[in-house]
């Protein structure tokens, strides 16, 4: 059974620093998309930062140049994403995705449980 944990969300002041993470386990075999999704309350999830198995990112515009996502060279379905200069607006629960469709929209994925983040004024 695969299953995808994240962990490192936390409470955080504006301008400061989180990283995320997310582990898989259950599978030999390495996801060819990787991502970062999140939903704040009352609006839609959103993709945040997708990387591929080849190391191809791209990031959503709200959080260019503030995020970093990467993937553990070692553990190739460990992913990480690195949020710097944080703003309320970031606040959300975060989700961990890995799937190996087309792209890491594909709706045949793996997720995680959440993690929530919070950032305050």
């Amino acid at each position: 059974q695969v299953q995808l944990v994240e962990s490192g969300g936390g409470l955080v002041q504006a301008g400061g620093s989180l990283r995320l993470s997310c582990a898989a386990s259950g599978t030999v075999f390495s996801f060819n998309y990787m991502g970062w999704y999140r939903q704040a309350p009352g609006k839609q999830r959103e993709l945040v930062a997708a990387i591929t198995s080849g190391g191809k990112t791209n990031y959503a515009d709200s959080v260019k140049g503030r995020f970093t996502i990467s993937r553990d060279t070692a553990a190739k379905n460990t992913v990480y994403l690195q949020m710097n200069s944080l703003k309320p607006e970031d606040t959300a629960v975060y989700y961990c995705k890995g799937t190996n469709g087309g792209s890491v929209s594909s709706s045949f994925a793996y997720w995680g449980q959440g993690t929530q983040v919070t950032v305050s004024s």
